[in-house]
């Protein structure tokens, strides 16, 4: 029942991930969630992100910002960081994922996704068949319906860390 929800991996931090071992494993593309996964909720982009997506692109990869915010919120943030990206992406519709991978010329079988909400950035890159990376939240202060899914996504995470 709640396997649709769960991350191929769950990991502690965007920024503990070993983005090396990923492009070895043949991933090109990288779909990120901003709030709570890049930065805390509402934040510009910081140095710690800037320099993020530098070692990104080193590396060789392509990158796309998929958010549910607009596009003040996020454009600004993709322009600091220099990163294609989406905005008002409905996730976890599923057409702005593809629509990710299309932009950076990547497909399901070498994109991955990296996002802190298992019910919006998760599940929707689960349903494109993508590989998903939960990461914890950042910062717990965030909006009312946000605290309101986290209580749900609990219930989740004790299940996928039981298998």
């Amino acid at each position: 029942m709640f396997k649709k929800f769960y991350p191929n991996e769950y990991r502690n931090s965007t920024y503990e991930l070993d983005f090396q071992s990923y492009y070895d494993k043949g991933y090109r593309g990288i779909l990120f969630d901003i709030d709570n996964t890049l930065v805390e909720h509402g934040l510009p982009a910081t140095d710690r992100a800037v320099k993020l997506f530098e070692d990104l692109r080193r590396i060789g990869f392509k990158t796309c910002l998929i958010s549910n915010n607009q596009e003040p919120r996020v454009k600004p943030f993709a322009e600091l960081v220099k990163s294609d990206y989406i905005y008002n992406a409905h996730k976890p519709s599923t057409k702005n994922y593809r629509k990710a991978m299309e932009i950076m010329g990547t497909d399901i079988s070498n994109s991955m996704f990296v996002g802190d909400q298992l019910f919006t950035d998760v599940y929707g890159a689960n349903r494109a068949k993508m590989y998903t990376v939960l990461v914890k939240p950042i910062h717990p202060k965030e909006e009312i319906q946000i605290v309101f899914k986290r209580k749900l996504e609990k219930i989740v995470l004790y299940f996928y860390k039981k298998r």
